[in-house]
């Protein structure tokens, strides 16, 4: 392979170097596309590790979200955080994100649950993005958790919050999430609807209870379905034969109640599936891509070249960027070198680092050593 300019200029058994080009010789070691992690809350505040030993301990979380506690305990953490407070964390998780292979990463505001604290995150996010070898794509979680009457917060939403997030990100992808104790089906249709008239669409649902959002979702040519542990086979096979990506978090299942999506099934019938950390302070704390790729293929059903389209190729087509993803003349070369003689390795092998070299942009962004100058 030859890279130029930062795309992939050539592919083929044999690519001669050019006078002066730096040369990376693989010995045989798997060459793929980098990681691309499409649902992903990196940007947060604080952390609930006094909560995580509560509940080691049995002690319920609704009890926990009584006294303050989940979701909450970030929100307050991320309102008394600065901005650039926030993007100082971002890009510590960015950094740690890029070592293990990810060079596209999907992050989304929704902890700020006020408009001027949604502002201070996506603001936070694109900065701390500027500063990062990869690419950083900030996402709009405006229907998330609320306060007080979700019906009175839902309105605040659409009618302030919305537009001022698209006056300063006009072309930002709009999500929520809908779920028991979250957002209800009718307040999600009710956001995007208003939000579809500029906005892409991408929705949280069927993580706990399956409340009708998905056909709403199709309807609405909504990007994504994210979650789809409590999907109904009906609703999956609806998903299938729609435009709509279907993103699996099995790293979620695997921190909270050890339920999965039925991502084969949905394979089976034609639909297009991503793979995700969901890297998030509470139910998701990694950001490891291969750990996710492993539990894919053990929990979900994956095999393990279809967990690798499904963080590469598939999770770039949701955050509507064709140009990375695979190995072709032309696209933008973010590449990972991998240990392994065998790409199945990725699946196969749990916990460690696999990926030797990182290139972003052909740049080397890790692992430079392996380069020599020709």
């Amino acid at each position: 392979m030859l890279v130029a300019d930062g795309l992939i200029a050539a592919v083929g058994p044999k690519v001669e170097a050019p006078a002066g080009a730096e040369v990376v010789d693989a010995n045989g070691r798997v060459l793929m596309p980098g990681f691309v992690d499409c649902h992903t809350h990196a940007c947060w505040a604080g952390d609930r590790l006094g909560e995580w030993e509560e509940m080691l301990r049995g002690v319920p979380q609704a009890e926990i979200l009584k006294k303050g506690g989940g979701i909450l305990s970030t929100v307050r953490a991320v309102r008394e955080s600065t901005r650039k407070q926030l993007a100082a964390g971002l890009r510590d998780r960015l950094a740690r994100m890029l070592d293990e292979g990810t060079t596209t990463v999907e992050v989304k505001s929704g902890f700020g649950l006020t408009t001027e604290a949604e502002l201070k995150m996506l603001r936070a996010i694109v900065r701390a993005g500027q500063d990062w070898a990869g690419t950083v794509v900030p996402t709009a979680l405006l229907g998330h958790a609320f306060e007080g009457a979700l019906e009175d917060y839902a309105r605040m939403v659409v009618k302030e919050m919305l537009p001022e997030v698209s006056r300063e990100f006009p072309d930002i992808t709009v999500d929520a999430c809908v779920e028991e104790g979250a957002w209800t089906r009718e307040a999600c249709v009710r956001l995007f609807e208003k939000a579809s008239k500029h906005h892409p669409l991408r929705v949280h649902s069927d993580q706990f209870s399956s409340l009708g959002m998905i056909p709403e979702a199709i309807r609405l040519h909504a990007r994504s379905v994210d979650h789809l542990e409590a999907a109904t086979k009906a609703d999956l096979v609806a998903l299938a034969g729609s435009q709509a990506c279907g993103v699996i978090l099995p790293c979620t299942g695997f921190q909270t109640d050890g339920r999965f999506a039925r991502a084969g099934f949905l394979v089976d019938q034609g639909g297009a599936v991503a793979l995700a950390t969901d890297c998030n302070p509470g139910s998701s704390p990694t950001h490891s891509m291969p750990f996710a790729i492993a539990l894919s293929v053990r929990r979900c059903g994956l095999t393990p070249q279809e967990a690798i389209a499904a963080c590469t190729v598939n999770a770039a087509a949701v955050l509507g960027l064709p140009d990375r993803g695979t190995i072709e003349v032309g696209k933008r070369a973010d590449l990972v070198l991998l240990t392994h003689l065998d790409e199945r390795m990725l699946a196969y092998e749990i916990g460690g680092n696999p990926v030797d070299l990182v290139v972003c942009g052909g740049t080397p962004a890790k692992g430079a050593r392996y380069t020599q100058r020709q």
